[in-house]
């Protein structure tokens, strides 16, 4: 088997999953560790354990269930992937995007990408929100691009353009929800690291030296392919640990998870408050 996803895994992932629909979901969410409670929120849920379809990537961290959610939320039909794949557990990193693959294939247009981060601006503490406004691709810069191998023309270009990642439009969307909702929100920067292991004080020096606001594990290959395939993507990074560079703290992953179930209620409102008024 190819290292490298092709037409045939999308396609019989794809067949799985809308063999079992009931609905055409519009807007596709997928929830970072210790959020996935989120997914309790949808109306009439049809849920597909993401073992039983085929090519699927596994998750085999705490927190994250492995399952499609799909159902209404907010007037908007949804498919929520509750529990994601990371790099670090020896996924290839062609197959993390096999989920992203799959939603444009079922013509989804938009994308709502969560994950528990550390923040490392001086501002950000543990129970904030940071808006992604850009990120920090390192493993694709050291070669691990998702979009490496042979070009998927059916869904975007070999060379595609990064310069918005993150859409203007979703980003403002936002902003304006959580100032009506009286809730603060930060807007940065994220960088994906390979993981597992938790960043070094001299990682931490380097990240914020180099204008980083936010560290995580995941995100980063999601919203590539995303883009390569013409999403409108929103990015928000819950912030479960604060990273002090001097090295004088420890991050858990215990930690993330307790944090990200208590940021979950108000992360909730907030991707509500986007979904309802979403045209």
């Amino acid at each position: 088997m190819s290292e490298y996803i092709g037409y045939h895994e999308i396609d019989a992932a794809t067949d799985a999953v809308r063999a079992r629909l009931t609905i055409i979901p519009e807007v596709a969410l997928i929830l970072g560790s210790g959020l996935g409670e989120l997914a309790e929120s949808i109306q009439d849920p049809t849920i597909i354990p993401t073992r039983e379809i085929p090519f699927w990537p596994v998750s085999t961290v705490p927190g994250h269930k492995g399952r499609l959610v799909i159902g209404e939320l907010e007037g908007k039909k949804v498919l929520v992937l509750q529990g994601r794949t990371h790099y670090y557990e020896g996924h290839n990193i062609s197959k993390i995007g096999l989920p992203i693959r799959v939603m444009q294939r079922l013509g989804i247009k938009t994308l709502i990408l969560t994950n528990a981060s550390g923040g490392l601006n001086n501002d950000f503490y543990p129970g904030d929100l940071m808006i992604i406004k850009d990120h920090l691709a390192l493993l694709p810069m050291a070669g691990e691009n998702p979009l490496r191998g042979p070009n998927l023309d059916e869904f975007g270009p070999r060379f595609p353009d990064m310069s918005a990642v993150y859409s203007p439009k979703l980003i403002a969307l936002t902003e304006q929800v959580a100032a009506e909702m009286g809730i603060a929100m930060h807007k940065g920067v994220y960088v994906c690291l390979s993981g597992p292991t938790f960043e070094t004080p001299a990682d931490c020096r380097f990240l914020k030296m180099i204008g980083v606001d936010a560290v995580g594990m995941s995100t980063v290959p999601e919203a590539i392919v995303a883009r390569h395939g013409g999403m409108d993507i929103l990015g928000i990074a819950t912030i479960t640990n604060k990273i002090d560079p001097d090295g004088t703290n420890k991050a858990s992953h215990q930690e993330v998870l307790e944090v990200g179930d208590q940021l979950a209620p108000k992360l909730m409102r907030v991707i509500r408050g986007v979904l309802r008024k979403l045209a």
